[in-house]
């Protein structure tokens, strides 16, 4: 059509006309003025701050590739280097390495076929770590206070000490710091009770798959049949679980000797009652290589170098 301009034309025109906007000044009372001092005072005197961006928000925390791994204290557990509780103590204090790098964060999983070493600082502090034997007598619970007997370990003083005991080693208050019952005994039994602040010890006396044979000698009332005994040897069963088999034998005509190697609460007495004995009497004398032998009741002593559990 006539009085249209080309296209060319038009091209110039829109961008002149764009050109004229981004030029033209601004007015500055149409600009957002910033708070007064008195606004900020108002709002707390705090500066505004600008929101991080959504995805450092969030940032998770760094996880060992395959989460199936067992946490280092309980591989160094598996591997008999300590307890649970050691390796926790000796990861805070910087002794434990994995592949060469010092791990301190408790909790870091690692590798099964992981190279663990530990400081030689740890070994030390393990080879100062006491167990104690002690011939604990009747009336006394094995672990905390219940039902207001107390527990065999307030027997360990310096005066209980039993005076043939062989080892050199002097007693000292830290002995007790963390010491603890590997394994209990019922009130109303005796025998042989260890205390210990090795994990070691712990793990090799009461760890889920220790084998440990324990000896008792049990005075019994009522008849038992040559089934009965066959029965106590291998055949019964705790709370709907096979127990192992033991060796159960006449020591005279009215004692037992069990040996176990599995440790159910009142395992013993339950044992019987299921035969019809009754259990008067209860004592612990060997557990591993270790026996009570002439320990006197109430006395304890140290574990010497050359036992072994």
């Amino acid at each position: 059509m006539r009085g249209t301009p080309p296209p060319s034309r038009i091209g110039w025109s829109l961008m002149a006309r764009i050109t004229l906007k981004l030029t033209r000044p601004v007015d500055p009372a149409a600009l957002p003025k910033a708070p007064s001092s008195r606004a900020r005072r108002a709002l707390g005197g705090r500066k505004a701050t600008r929101a991080p961006p959504p995805e450092a928000a969030a940032t998770p925390s760094p996880r060992h590739p395959n989460p199936d791994d067992p946490r280092l204290s309980k591989r160094m557990s598996e591997l008999g280097l300590c307890s649970r509780r050691e390796a926790d103590a000796w990861i805070e204090n910087g002794w434990v390495k994995v592949d060469g790098k010092v791990v301190t964060t408790l909790g870091t999983r690692v590798s099964p076929d992981a190279h663990i070493d530990v400081e030689p600082a740890a070994t030390r502090h393990q080879s100062e770590q006491v167990t104690i034997l002690l011939n604990k007598p009747v009336g006394y619970v094995s672990g905390q206070p219940e039902d207001g007997h107390q527990p065999a370990m307030v027997l360990i003083t310096p005066e209980s000490r039993w005076s043939g005991d062989p080892s050199p080693t002097r007693f000292t208050p830290g002995h007790l710091r963390g010491l603890a019952p590997a394994g209990r005994l019922d009130i109303d039994s005796t025998g042989l009770l260890v205390f210990t602040q090795d994990g070691r010890v712990a793990k090799r006396l009461i760890g889920h798959d220790s084998d440990v044979e324990k000896e008792y000698l049990v005075r019994v009332e009522g008849p038992l049949s040559d089934e009965g005994l066959r029965l106590l040897q291998h055949g019964l069963a705790l709370d709907g679980v096979q127990l192992k088999p033991a060796r159960v034998s006449w020591q005279n005509e009215h004692q037992l000797r069990f040996v176990l190697r599995e440790g159910r609460k009142r395992q013993i007495r339950r044992m019987c009652e299921q035969v019809g004995l009754t259990v008067t009497g209860l004592k612990r004398v060997r557990s591993g290589g270790v026996a009570l032998g002439a320990l006197p009741v109430g006395r304890w002593r140290y574990l010497r170098h050359d036992e072994r559990f």
